[in-house]
Formats: C-alpha cells, sequence, structure tokens
C-alpha cells in the first residue's frame, strides 16, 4: 500500500514538473516595421517593456520588416506570431488562411502621404497621368490606395494598360529616386512623407482617406489558442504603451528616434519627427469602420473575391 501511494506521489510530481516545464521557455515573435507609424512596437523595444511584462520565462523576438505580404508569407509558414501591419495585408492574410489570421486589435490611424518631386508639375491626383509614382511594395496598404486614388480620377495603372507608372521602392531608397528625377511621386507612410516633404521639397499632394487605419496588430489563431495568456499580455502592454503615448507624446518621439537609430543607423531630424507624429492618432481600438471600407476597396478592385466575415476581427 505504502509502495502504490509512493508511485502515485511520484507520478503526479512528474507530470506537474512536466506542466511547470511546458510553462517554460516559451516564445513569442512579433513583427513590425521600422516606420513611426509602428509607434508602439518601436517603444515597447526600445524600453523593453514587453520583454519584463512577459517574464523570465518568455523569449520576446522582435523581426523587422519593410512592407506587409513579406509579413504575412512569414506568417503562413508559422514564423512569426503576432504582427504590426497595414489593414490590407490584413485583409489579404484573413482571406487567404481562411480565417486563421485574426485582426485582434488597432494602432495608428492617419500617418500617410502623397509627396510630388518639386519639379514634377503635380499638384493634384489627376496629375499623375503619364508619371512614375513609387510604392513601398506591391499588395500593401499604400499601393491599395494609390490603385483607389487612380480609379477616383479615372487614371489606370501600366500594368493594366493606363498611363500612370506604378513601382515598388523601399522606403529608404526612394529619397534617393526622386532627387535625381527617377521617379515623380511616392505614396509611403510616415516617418517617409514627412521626410521627402521637409528634407526634399517634395509637395504634399492632398487627397481622400489620409485619416483612414494605417496599421493593425494581427494574430496566428492557433497561437492565439495555444497562449492565451501571452496573447492578453501583450495587448495589455500596447494598450498601456499607447495611453502613455498620448499622454506624453515627447518622451515618445524620444523612444521611437533612439530605437529607429538603433535599427536603421539614423536618427529622424526633429522637425521631421514632430511632423509624422503630429499627422498620426495612435490607438488601442479596432478600427471597424476603416477595416470595412479598405474590404469593400479589395473586392471593387478584384484583390479579394469575396468579403471577409463578422469573425475576422477578435476582442481578447
Amino acid at each position: 500500500m505504502k509502495l502504490r501511494i509512493v508511485a502515485m506521489f511520484l507520478i503526479v510530481l512528474i507530470m506537474s514538473s512536466g506542466c511547470v516545464h511546458s510553462k517554460k521557455n516559451q516564445r513569442i515573435r512579433v513583427a513590425f516595421f521600422p516606420n513611426v507609424t509602428h509607434g508602439q512596437a518601436l517603444i515597447m523595444k526600445n524600453r523593453s517593456t514587453l520583454e519584463s511584462a512577459m517574464g523570465e520565462n518568455v523569449t520576446v523576438d522582435w523581426k523587422m520588416f519593410n512592407a506587409g505580404p513579406a509579413v504575412v508569407e512569414s506568417m503562413f509558414a508559422g514564423q512569426i506570431d503576432i504582427a504590426f501591419i497595414g489593414p490590407v495585408p490584413a485583409i489579404n492574410a484573413f482571406i487567404k488562411s481562411d480565417g486563421d489570421i485574426r485582426v485582434i486589435s488597432g494602432s495608428a490611424n492617419g500617418g500617410v502621404g502623397l509627396l510630388a518631386a518639386k519639379d514634377s508639375g503635380i499638384v493634384e491626383v489627376g496629375d499623375l497621368d503619364g508619371k512614375t509614382v513609387a510604392i513601398p511594395q506591391l499588395g500593401n496598404t499604400q499601393h491599395l490606395c494609390l490603385l483607389s486614388l487612380l480609379q477616383q480620377n479615372h487614371l489606370r495603372p501600366s500594368s493594366e494598360g493606363g498611363s500612370v507608372h506604378v513601382v515598388a521602392v523601399s522606403n529608404p531608397d526612394i529619397r534617393g529616386l526622386l532627387d535625381r528625377g527617377e521617379l515623380d511621386a511616392a505614396l509611403v507612410p510616415e516617418p517617409w512623407a514627412s521626410i521627402l516633404q521637409i528634407q526634399c521639397d517634395a509637395i504634399s499632394i492632398p487627397f481622400e482617406g489620409k485619416d483612414a487605419a494605417t496599421t493593425v496588430i494581427i494574430v496566428r489563431k492557433d497561437f492565439l489558442n495555444e497562449n492565451p495568456e501571452l496573447v492578453e499580455q501583450f495587448l495589455s502592454e500596447h494598450r498601456e504603451v499607447t495611453q502613455n503615448m498620448i499622454a506624453d507624446g515627447e518622451a515618445a518621439k524620444n523612444d521611437m528616434n533612439a530605437q529607429l537609430e538603433l535599427l536603421t543607423g539614423s536618427a529622424i531630424a526633429p522637425e521631421v519627427l514632430d511632423a509624422a507624429f503630429s499627422r498620426i492618432v495612435f490607438s488601442d481600438l479596432i478600427p471597424t469602420q476603416s477595416l470595412s471600407e479598405y474590404a469593400e476597396l479589395c473586392l471593387s478592385l478584384g484583390l479579394i473575391k469575396k468579403l471577409p466575415g463578422p469573425e475576422w476581427t477578435e476582442s481578447v
């Protein structure tokens, strides 16, 4: 009898040890861009607040990208768990994954600009006829915005037999091409829009929709199901950082700039960062209306074959 009790005790001890071990050495892989529109990610990374909130048993891996489609491919491959991303790649991810990618939070609204070279003769969207316009990556949110603007002004990209040459150029390379006259205009997120305007004397072209959602947060549903406590902790930290940014913009800008310098090798000029920050509304709310409008636009442009169902956003 005593041997049986001892054996049962040992089994329970081994099982409990296994349970404790399963909670150790967890990992959360977070994708973000080196853009001011991903401000919360930059601040969390610079302050290491997410690591502190997660605790010593969780490893936080920050993965830097330059555009949304590449993030989505990494999520499909199981290499990323949570991502700061534009609404359009988020929509495509939900559709292509049959619902395995979900939007769980908002992050930033606004912070996108259409800038034209100072000698290009472009003062409105209609003047893009016959011009070369850059976006950061084909299929991303800025690309969709540009296609929508062209459609509204009875223009089409050259890939569809139209007169506007749309090219994908990484954000850091756009400035040099614009200066050399190899580009006429660019539709880019902050801080690149303010960099072009302030440091290249580029002309800001007005257009509708500049205040729409720019950044949301997505998660792999299997990661959410397997690690709900990690996702909840991440969102709690995201909310806290967002509120701190609203309360103390100067501290937020300092942290963002320090992290951008580490990531890119150079800090942003204070006047550029001030301009970029002023054009963005940071938020932790899911931008339901803006996402619906983007989805309708994707459908009208033939980028998706059906609208996402109501389950594609998920409150945690």
